[in-house]
């Protein structure tokens, strides 16, 4: 009898720790693996707007396209896993005569942010806004102007 109550006395402490560890290890694992579901799915997102951006450039960015608006509505998803997104963008020169347009779309109510970059060229210019996922009226804008300069921006927030 004596050697049933030594191994309550040690199960016991064991068996609540499982009861506290398990669960909590779970929930790490699972809240990691949700997070990185989300950065993939909000990245491939951000890959296809920075490559519709670059394609616009390249379209609009031509001599037999005249001066004027373009609008291209959005094709993006309006949400991931039931959260819109915004994105916005920040444009810089880089060491040759191009600009890098960077990309930020953040998933909101969650803390998923990713970036992604647009190479266009130096007659490119970006005036800002914000592209909210979920807005029915989201788009990217393109003014070209007779010297030729492009102005890209964001509608939809």
């Amino acid at each position: 009898m004596p050697h049933i109550t030594i191994e309550y006395v040690m199960l016991i402490p064991l068996l609540f720790i499982q009861i506290l560890v398990f669960p909590f290890a779970a929930s790490v694992m699972t809240s990691s693996w949700v997070d990185a579901r989300r950065d993939a799915a909000l990245q491939g997102i951000a890959s296809h707007l920075a490559s519709t951006i670059q394609q616009l450039y390249l379209s609009v960015n031509r001599e037999e396209i005249v001066a004027g608006n373009i609008t291209q509505a959005s094709t993006l998803p309006p949400t991931i896993e039931s959260y819109p997104y915004t994105a916005m963008g920040n444009m810089s020169a880089s060491l040759d005569s191009s600009k890098v347009l960077t990309l930020t779309l953040r998933l909101e109510e969650a803390r998923n942010t990713v970036t992604a970059t647009a190479l266009v060229g130096p007659n490119a210019k970006w005036s800002g806004g914000t592209l909210r996922s979920n807005s029915p009226d989201a788009s990217i804008n393109v003014q070209k102007f007779t010297n030729g300069t492009l102005l890209f921006s964001f509608y939809g927030s």
